[in-house]
């Protein structure tokens, strides 16, 4: 029992924040709730490792990175798709999600994956760049790299010819 009791108080927690941490990286609501819920699902399977964990969030946030991370390779044709713009990302296709983030979602598609992850773990999960890069398992010299060549192509997507602004809790450059 000890085990479904620190499972339901992570997914009080923690889950929120988890799934707007995926959905900035995938870009699918649906999508990062599901890979959330097979982070939780794979604690319950085998909670030793998480009970043991020096941080809980920390733990599920790599989980559900990875879930997003071997999903986001499967899903490789319909990603190729929306960055050639044959298909688009619309405020319909999230609904209740302001159209300024599906805007920002959508420029943060246009990332390469590893440049995608620094950003929106420092920016939106608002890690610091020591804890983005022992997330990512990458030196802090190249969380930086990643962000600042992150941030120099959201302002180019994101620019005032595109009429977007960024979403309350994204900090500028």
């Amino acid at each position: 029992m000890e085990a479904e009791d620190a499972v339901r108080q992570a997914y009080e927690a923690y889950y929120r924040r988890l799934v707007t941490q995926v959905f900035g990286l995938v870009g699918d609501l649906a999508e990062a709730e599901d890979a959330v819920h097979e982070a939780f699902a794979r604690v319950l399977s085998s909670p030793r490792s998480f009970l043991r964990a020096d941080d809980a969030e920390r733990w599920l946030r790599v989980a559900a990175l990875n879930v997003a991370r071997t999903r986001y390779r499967r899903r490789w044709l319909f990603d190729r798709l929306v960055r050639s713009g044959r298909v688009e990302a619309t405020p319909a296709a999230a609904p209740g999600v302001s159209g300024d983030r599906v805007a920002l979602v959508a420029a943060l598609r246009q990332l390469a994956r590893p440049t995608r992850e620094a950003v929106v773990l420092h920016h939106l999960a608002d890690l610091s760049v020591a804890e983005v890069a022992a997330t990512l398992g990458v030196p802090v010299g190249t969380v930086k790299a990643r962000l600042a060549r992150g941030r120099a192509a959201l302002a180019t997507f994101l620019s005032d010819d595109a009429a977007v602004a960024l979403p309350e809790g994204v900090r500028h450059a």
